[in-house]
């Protein structure tokens, strides 16, 4: 969460991250005197609270809210997910009033092949305006909350290599992403593989339809087994409950009785996972890899997280866990912490995603060997606060991010070291970090993001955070970061800042992303101009030089935002494709960010329950 903004008798007033006991504090001191506060806090992993006093009976209060976060990338493939499916009363119409509308702009280094939605299918029109730069708009009147949003970008080429990304101003550290995604270097094993498929069947996966969704996810993934597999599938409420009692292998008729067997699952119940791994280790083949499959929304009881991380420590060797989530309401931070923990991957599905294609895509990581004990050395550059402090394993066409902090200015030649079944990998590439670089301020917040992650993290494997909150307040002050002990407070105006002595850090910070995304906004209005001048007829040449001796020039304003500005860069940003290069074939520096992505949403207004 970057921003909070609301608009206080006709001017935009920007928010600012304060320690979440003294924002509630200065919160609750205006409430007495009926005037403008807002307040935004993180309640717990999945829950947000906006608070706004007072707004009067039949009044309008605008307010903006402005999240990052990273695009989902495999192999061709790069999916977008705006969750709205995130009603959590029946009795909520989730209904709009009027016109529901979506518009987006997606741009990227690799040429679009092909821009699509699984969710709304032919209701999102696609405008191609050149092969790195498409339009994307979605409308209707009385839409309605309850379906996410999902999009699919195919890309022309897989996106492999190196990739860098830098912010830096004059007489600071910078900072970077680099991305490492391994492409044709990890190739098809032809082994067949063991799978204990675990489907989550408590009462909690009755809500939003999880259990639907998990059961069609769960049987797509069953459907792409080859015939050197073997598998069990199992369920798990508070005790497990077998389908097999054994591995059996995926022959078309274990396939019609393991979807015949999840046909008949309901949920009920309470939820413990710890009996369930328990289990599922109990197959582990010294001769073949084993691959838990874990199907859950992860809502299982706070005692139990420390049991099952210690059980993620003592699996069997040659055994990975996979967690998928399913729907909007999941323990993210816990089904990540357990597949990174136990050298698998974490994946969310919606359910307005195509299960068939993420089948595929998941299965193929599977089926290819994984790059591990991976270490990263930058030769020619100082730099510092990796995170992740230890990396992931590396699987076919998932990239692995590495946020960090660098000092000066230099071209690094940076290497990657890791070993693939006994063997080395070891690939090295001249990157330039350069002294400045206006062009993507937002990835600063990503590495604090990714930084308090980190340390969360770390602190729930002992069982408590008190060491690390300090740190995580000193963070999210500093970058504008919600977390759950910091919170974003919106006063009336800057006097009122100063009298609570609140340092306006996040106008800076809005202030340089603004800019950053203006520059985007014109490179973008160029690339439509001309897409449209080549439509219709065209004059003929001596017609043109004429209009062009005749035409008088003309300069543009730039966009003036609410927010204090800094000056833009002076010439558009460099291509970030000379910042990369390929681990095998194919190759393409797509942005880990957004790939260009500007969301815009109007109206979202829903009906008075």
């Amino acid at each position: 969460m970057a921003n909070f903004s609301m608009w206080i008798n006709g001017k935009e007033i920007v928010g600012e991250v304060l320690e979440k006991k003294r924002a509630r504090q200065i919160y609750e001191s205006y409430k007495q005197t009926r005037r403008d506060p807002g307040l935004l806090e993180q309640v717990d992993f999945r829950t947000f609270e906006m608070r706004i006093f007072p707004i009067g009976p039949g009044s309008e209060q605008k307010v903006q809210i402005t999240y990052y976060q990273e695009l989902d990338f495999d192999h061709d493939w790069a999916t977008y997910v705006y969750p709205l499916a995130t009603v959590t009363r029946r009795e909520v119409d989730s209904r709009v009033t009027g016109k529901f509308a979506f518009a987006l702009d997606l741009k990227s280094a690799v040429p679009i092949a092909a821009l699509e939605s699984p969710s709304h299918g032919d209701a999102l029109v696609v405008a191609k305006h050149s092969d790195s730069y498409c339009q994307a708009s979605l409308e209707t009147p009385d839409g309605s909350l309850a379906r996410d949003i999902v999009l699919a970008c195919h890309l022309s080429r897989p996106h492999t290599g190196l990739d860098l990304i830098t912010s830096k101003h004059d007489n600071e550290d910078g900072y970077f992403c680099l991305t490492l995604t391994a492409g044709e270097d990890l190739a098809k094993a032809e082994e067949g593989m063991d799978y204990v498929l675990v489907l989550d069947v408590s009462g909690s996966m009755s809500n939003d339809g999880k259990l639907l969704l998990s059961k069609d996810s769960i049987g797509a993934f069953i459907q792409e087994l080859g015939e050197k597999d073997r598998l069990e599938v199992m369920t798990f409420n508070v005790q497990p409950y077998l389908a097999f009692r054994q591995l059996r292998p995926a022959t078309a008729e274990a396939k019609r009785d393991a979807m015949a067997y999840l046909a008949t699952q309901q949920a009920r119940g309470g939820t413990a996972l710890s009996p369930a791994l328990t289990t599922a280790y109990k197959y582990a083949d010294s001769d073949r890899p084993l691959n838990v499959v874990l199907l859950s929304d992860g809502l299982t009881e706070q005692q139990e997280r420390q049991t099952l991380l210690e059980l993620i420590r003592t699996r069997p060797r040659g055994a990975k866990i996979f967690c998928i989530g399913v729907g909007n309401d999941v323990n993210r931070p816990l089904l990540e912490q357990l597949a990174q923990d136990a050298g698998g991957l974490s994946a969310f599905l919606s359910h307005g995603d195509d299960f068939t294609r993420q089948a595929q895509a998941f299965r193929r990581k599977l089926t290819r060997p994984v790059a591990t004990d991976l270490q990263i050395d930058f030769g020619g550059i100082k730099v510092s606060d990796l995170e992740p402090k230890a990396l992931p394993n590396l699987y076919h066409g998932m990239p692995v991010r590495i946020y960090g902090r660098y000092q000066g200015g230099a071209e690094a030649q940076v290497s990657v070291r890791g070993s693939i079944n006994g063997v080395e990998l070891k690939k090295t590439a001249r990157l330039e970090f350069p002294k400045q670089d206006l062009a993507n301020p937002e990835i600063e917040r990503m590495w604090a993001w990714r930084r308090i992650d980190g340390l969360l993290k770390q602190a729930d494997h002992t069982g408590s955070r008190n060491a690390v909150i300090d740190e995580v307040v000193r963070l999210g002050e500093g970058y504008s970061i919600v977390t759950e002990y910091t919170s974003f407070i919106v006063l009336e105006n800057d006097i009122e800042y100063q009298r609570w002595k609140i340092a306006r850090n996040n106008v800076l910070r809005i202030g340089h992303d603004r800019q950053a995304q203006e520059v985007v906004r014109a490179q973008l209005e160029t690339i439509r101009g001309r897409a449209i001048a080549d439509l219709g007829p065209q004059p003929e040449p001596a017609a043109l030089a004429s209009a062009q001796r005749s035409a008088p020039s003309k300069v543009s304003a730039p966009l003036q935002t609410s927010a204090p500005q800094t000056a833009a860069p002076a010439s558009a940003p460099p291509d970030r494709a000379r910042r990369a290069f390929d681990f095998g074939v194919g190759s393409g520096p797509v942005g880990p960010l957004f790939v260009g992505l500007l969301l815009c949403l109007r109206r979202l207004k829903r009906k008075a329950g």
